[in-house]
């Protein structure tokens, strides 16, 4: 059997101090998360990204740099996912367009409210993307290359 991880894409949008986060309903409950999902087949991670976040808050991205690269395991339930995720700025609002299903809101939070919210967390990638955010963390679109046959 060939093992292969989780491929998602994850995007990190500040607007004046405050990250944006999707509410949404899980296997596990309500859970915090920023606009993210699964790359799909033949998609660029680029592509996925501004798809993911337009479904997910109605938010149109324009993505600009690589925050960082996330392997996260959970072995009690033998998944991995590896995270790419995105820095960017926003293009424009939807705000009549119809959220992903589960999604139940999309929230612009601080750090201390991000914080305050670790327990319903989707994973500890939440915050450790605020974190490197904060940080500083940024690194050029064009270390992602795309190839197809």
């Amino acid at each position: 059997m060939v093992w292969k991880p989780n491929v998602t894409v994850a995007a990190v949008l500040e607007r004046d101090g405050r990250f944006l986060l999707v509410e949404e309903e899980t296997e596990f409950g309500v859970c915090f998360n920023q606009p993210a999902g699964h790359l799909e087949c033949g998609e660029s991670l680029l592509a996925a990204v501004v798809r993911e976040t337009l479904e997910e808050t109605a938010y149109r991205l324009q993505p600009e740099f690589l925050l960082g690269i996330y392997n996260f395991r959970i072995e009690e339930r033998d998944l991995t996912y590896l995270r790419f995720a995105f820095g960017g700025r926003i293009l424009g609002h939807e705000p009549a367009r119809a959220l992903d299903e589960g999604i139940l809101a999309a929230h612009w939070l601080t750090v201390d409210e991000i914080r305050a919210t670790q327990a319903q967390h989707r994973s500890p990638l939440v915050l450790r993307c605020v974190e490197d955010w904060l940080a500083g963390r940024r690194y050029p679109l064009d270390l992602l290359v795309d190839y197809h046959r």
